[in-house]
């Protein structure tokens, strides 16, 4: 479940209210795997989910990130002379902790859960490396990469290097599968999509296979709608995910040239009850068939009441099939 180890749970909060910074959980091994472990305990999920976050790459390329209660990440946005300047040499010694956190989550985890690990694509970290926070249709870096696009090449490409590196050290140390996140490909059209969200996750997956040959990656370019189609077969990945907003219809197609995830809305699983229910027949009538990874269409939300998680796990195990 995407963000399933997260503020929805008492245990997560007790652990971060004792806490620093954000990003000391992520870069602390003790606790980055009770974290991850936390929802495995208490719901028996299929797959444990690396705890961390998709800005520890712009944090690894020198750019300090910072978490605002209440407000999200904050970073010093990168001028130009800085883009130039960027390099990924340091960037597996600064992941490091991460590392170990997969190693020892490998160890620990029941045979049968899979461990997942992750990263964002270079689209969405270029967004926040631009402005240096999320802003309303990312205005300023579209802006940025149309007036000034060898400038915002170079900063994909780094973002790009840096990622493959990251991927495939995840899982040299214990994943068994890794998922590349674009939660903002929605807001480009169709040059700068093939362009700044298409291309580089392809150049992800070719890079990680290089070193990774069979590795297992999946893919969410959140929101992207008829662009859905030709995902899979353009970037490379195993498995493509899926926002709520898509036709199930439409789902069933991409389905039929592979794994699909999804698309649960997470606001059904706030609500509960007949809309919770309701969403998750839906999903299952449509795409049980296979191959299907039940989730959400994007992440958990904090006030998630936790018996609302437990009757959709329950009801999707409950499914007999069509």
């Amino acid at each position: 479940m995407m963000r399933q180890a997260g503020r929805y749970l008492p245990e997560y909060r007790t652990i971060r209210n004792r806490s620093g910074a954000f990003l000391d959980l992520c870069y602390s091994p003790e606790k980055a795997v009770e974290l991850t472990l936390q929802p495995i305990r208490r719901f028996g999920f299929d797959a444990a989910i690396l705890f961390s976050d998709i800005l520890v790459i712009p944090d690894a390329l020198g750019i300090p990130v910072i978490f605002k209660e209440g407000q999200g990440p904050i970073i010093k946005p990168i001028s130009i002379d800085e883009i130039s300047l960027l390099k990924v040499d340091n960037v597996l010694s600064h992941l490091i902790p991460i590392f170990e956190t997969l190693k020892e989550l490998s160890i620990q985890l029941p045979s049968e859960t899979t461990l997942l690990g992750f990263c964002g694509a270079p689209w969405t970290i270029a967004t926040y490396m631009i402005v240096g926070h999320a802003t309303p249709n990312q205005v300023p870096t579209r802006l940025f990469a149309l007036e000034k696009t060898t400038v915002f090449q170079r900063l994909i490409d780094v973002i790009t290097e840096a990622s493959i590196l990251y991927l495939v050290e995840q899982i040299k140390n214990g994943a068994e599968a890794v998922q590349i996140f674009d939660s903002w490909a929605s807001l480009l059209d169709q040059d700068q999509m093939n362009r700044w969200c298409i291309e580089p996750v392809r150049r992800i997956v070719e890079g990680v296979r290089y070193h990774v040959p069979h590795a297992k990656i999946i893919g969410f370019p959140k929101g992207i709608g008829a662009y859905y189609k030709d995902y899979r077969r353009l970037t490379g990945v195993n498995m493509v995910s899926l926002d709520w907003g898509l036709p199930l219809s439409f789902a069933q197609e991409i389905q039929k040239k592979g794994p699909v995830q999804g698309n649960l809305d997470p606001l059904r699983l706030i609500a509960g009850g007949k809309v919770l229910n309701d969403g998750v027949d839906m999903i299952l009538e449509s795409l049980s068939s296979g191959p299907l990874v039940f989730n959400l269409g994007h992440g958990i939300m904090p006030n998630t009441p936790i018996d609302h998680v437990e009757s959709m796990i329950k009801r999707v195990r409950d499914f007999k099939g069509n």
